[in-house]
């Protein structure tokens, strides 16, 4: 007669880590400040000029005047559910990009990052890495247990940056959502706090000034230095 089931480990010292509450997150390459239509919309509306493809995963935009951008902008920050940071690059010397907090739920100290968009003039710099590293790194020491990451499957360039910045692979939610009249499978990556310590050091090491040769080029990629942390049996590490 089985006495006994098999439950999860206890964690006894943990407790429930705060939301987000506008804490500017500083780092040497990006600033990374609370959303503001007033304060940000005009000049990110500008940086997305370049390219409308940037919206293409997204469940909103493209936005063809900054009117409208502004007013996107405006009703998002307004949602609760959700907290977006604009992203000022310290080298371009202006609003890059967009990231937010969504699915927060601290009471089971899990937090995923998303609505993730860089300008083309961000995309694939130190800038971009570092603004998702001060994101994971306010989440893990505020006491977040787990760091998810979600994207339509399809976005491979998406599924490329969760894994470098050393997110496991955890799957694939078929037909999860419907947005552009269109269906999207959504595949899952987590990082979780006890992976945190080896990742900040990953990190460290990427972003020191000594990473990069006087051209700007890297020494040692990234993804070298997470792979070693991510999870042994993540089927797409390699």
């Amino acid at each position: 007669m089985q006495t006994s089931r098999p439950v999860g480990f206890a964690v006894p010292d943990w407790t429930v880590p705060p939301r987000p509450s506008g804490e500017v997150l500083d780092g040497q390459y990006v600033r990374l400040e609370p959303l503001s239509a007033e304060a940000h919309a005009a000049l990110l509306y500008r940086a997305y000029q370049a390219d409308d493809w940037v919206w293409d995963y997204m469940p909103y935009g493209p936005f063809h005047s900054a009117a409208q951008y502004h007013r996107w902008v405006r009703e998002t920050v307004e949602n609760q559910d959700h907290f977006f940071y604009a992203i000022y690059s310290k080298s371009e010397r202006t609003f890059t990009g967009v990231a937010s907090y969504l699915r927060i739920y601290p009471e089971r100290g899990s937090i995923e990052v998303g609505n993730i968009n860089f300008s083309p003039m961000m995309q694939g710099t130190p800038a971009a890495t570092e603004a998702m590293f001060l994101m994971m790194q306010w989440a893990f020491d505020n006491g977040y247990r787990r760091y998810e990451w979600k994207c339509d499957a399809l976005n491979a360039p998406s599924r490329r940056a969760a894994q470098r910045l050393g997110l496991s692979y955890e799957g694939i939610f078929r037909q999860a959502l419907v947005y552009k009249g269109r269906n999207r499978d959504t595949a899952w990556f987590a990082a979780i706090d006890r992976e945190w310590p080896a990742l900040k050091a990953a990190f460290g090491a990427w972003l020191s000034p000594s990473n990069f040769d006087q051209n700007g080029q890297q020494r040692e990629r990234l993804s070298d230095l997470t792979g070693l942390v991510r999870a042994a049996n993540d089927p797409e590490q390699g």
